[in-house]
């Protein structure tokens, strides 16, 4: 008999199927899925919805037969293989990436990139600026200049710190009723949030390497939790880079909110907004209308550069 499902862990191989009486199944795939366009390292991500058929009521296992199809997916380039791409998470109400300007730094370009991907989707995003304790008045005065940059193009951001508890309220009350992807760089304290919140997960967390000045690996899959009723948080893997998948050069402005309200005022239709002239992308930078970061981060991307920039 068919079952439906929701994927809440994904291991690689095995996934953890939730059925709709909250029953857990350890799962296994059935032959091969192909997601049309481009290859993925992992067919299934955590946030899919799945038919399945139990194989042994015993060892509680079970052979995922078919996959529903998705609402939407944040995917990037597979580290491991170039080729391919890696689905973090499916059928998302929105994403919160949690970024620290210390302890370890998220680069602008990093920021700008799970943008692209995120809107690429229409995924709503938000971006929380963790760690705020440890910075200086010079430190919180930058913060609070980068978090005005992204409020002006139409992202919320909120500063928090997870272990003073500042912030961890308004962080709460944006998950509610909703299923939030969280993201960011190993270190940057997702856990740590999440635990202040819901601190029966008890989520392990790591110091930060102060060698390094990056995080350690502390969630090794993604891994889906029911907070409250219709409220879920799909932890994730902290993500050193992010690859863009399957965006063509001429499509990246678009998800640019600042750049995709110029596009119909430069003078090609075409324009990549590299060295045309009559070119308006241009020009709002060079008026300091859309953020220079904003921009190098664009030409990054069209160009292939550096995907931890």
């Amino acid at each position: 008999m068919k079952n439906k499902g929701l994927i809440i862990r994904s291991t690689g191989s095995w996934y953890d199927i939730r059925n709709e009486d909250g029953h857990i199944y350890q799962g296994r795939l059935k032959g091969k899925f192909k997601i049309k366009g481009f290859k993925v390292t992992n067919p299934i991500a955590v946030g899919d919805r799945v038919l399945f058929e139990v194989e042994d009521e015993i060892e509680n296992t079970a052979v995922i037969t078919d996959i529903s199809d998705r609402e939407n997916y944040i995917i990037r380039q597979s580290v491991h293989k170039t080729a391919h791409g890696h689905i973090i998470a499916a059928n998302l109400d929105q994403a919160i990436l949690i970024a620290t300007l210390a302890m370890p730094r998220t680069s602008l370009g990093f920021i700008d990139r799970f943008l692209v991907s995120a809107e690429s989707f229409r995924i709503l995003t938000t971006i929380i600026f963790n760690k705020s304790d440890i910075l200086n008045e010079e430190g919180l005065a930058y913060q609070q200049e980068i978090m005005d940059l992204y409020e002006r193009i139409g992202y919320q951001c909120i500063s928090t710190s997870a272990t003073e508890g500042a912030g961890v309220e308004a962080f709460e009350q944006l998950l509610d009723q909703k299923v939030t992807l969280l993201s960011g760089h190993s270190g940057v304290g997702k856990s740590t949030l999440v635990n202040a919140i819901a601190p029966d997960l008890n989520l392990r967390t790591n110091e930060v390497s102060t060698f390094a000045n990056k995080g350690v690996h502390t969630t090794t899959f993604a891994e889906m939790f029911e907070l409250a009723p219709n409220t879920y948080i799909i932890d994730t893997p902290g993500i050193k880079e992010l690859g863009l998948m399957n965006t063509a050069k001429e499509e990246v402005s678009h998800y640019f909110p600042e750049m995709r309200d110029r596009l119909n005022q430069c003078r090609f239709n075409n324009c990549l907004h590299y060295n045309e002239p009559g070119c308006a992308i241009k020009e709002a930078v060079a008026e300091g209308e859309i953020a220079e970061s904003r921009y190098m981060s664009y030409l990054s991307m069209i160009e292939g550069g550096d995907n931890r920039r």
